[in-house]
């Protein structure tokens, strides 16, 4: 008998714990998973102790995230991209940006619903999709410039479709979209009724003349 949901039958082990065996077995420098072989600053390290020694974090936080830490992101954002966000109605703290795509799919996601994902994708868009008993709709990104067709972004957006995974500086391919890119993508969504999903957690780690556009 088994003891596994049907929807998590075909999901099978995630390529970082077959990366990370390989790295060990073979003691590589794994960079498939934001794993560097150094330390973090000391002065990171110090506020981390002082945070811990403080006596203000030993209950739990509130549902959207510590006060200072909402604001910080309400500033991030100002200070990159001079957005005007609501650090109260606007910003929502998760356990890393993982558990947050997956809160996002299931909150906005009905069984049955589509979801346009651009491929080469991160591992953990599709299982999240399935999760919510929803289906994935994926459009290629070709080689050499990893851009995608016009004609086949088109063709995904049905009646179905709910929500599409935007993924920008790009993984695993590193590309980042254009704003004619992205502009197409605004067009489609706003006109079939589409909510981006957005996945830009590289979104300092560009070369000139690439330019993150959020």
């Amino acid at each position: 008998m088994s003891t596994s949901a049907s929807r998590v039958a075909t999901f099978g082990t995630t390529i970082f714990t077959e990366v990370n065996t390989l790295a060990q077995q073979y003691n590589a420098l794994n960079l498939g998973q934001g794993k560097p072989d150094f330390d973090a600053p000391q002065d990171v390290i110090m506020q981390l102790v002082h945070a811990a020694q403080s006596g203000q974090h030993n209950q739990y936080a509130p549902g959207p995230g510590t006060a200072s830490l909402r604001q910080a992101v309400v500033d991030h954002a100002a200070r990159f991209y001079n957005m005007d966000i609501n650090p109260v109605g606007g910003v929502v703290v998760t356990s890393g940006a993982t558990e947050g795509i997956l809160s996002a799919i299931l909150g906005l996601v009905d069984p049955g619903d589509e979801v346009v994902v651009i491929e080469p994708y991160y591992d953990s868009y599709v299982p999240d999709i399935i999760m919510a008993n929803a289906v994935p709709v994926y459009v290629p990104l070709h080689p050499p410039a990893w851009t995608f067709d016009t004609d086949e972004l088109r063709s995904a957006f049905t009646r179905k479709t709910r929500a599409l995974i935007l993924n920008s500086p790009q993984n695993p391919t590193g590309r980042v979209f254009t704003r004619q890119e992205l502009m197409l993508i605004a067009e489609l969504c706003i006109e079939h009724d589409v909510t981006v999903i957005a996945d830009e957690v590289y979104e300092h780690l560009l070369f000139a003349p690439a330019e993150h556009i959020p």
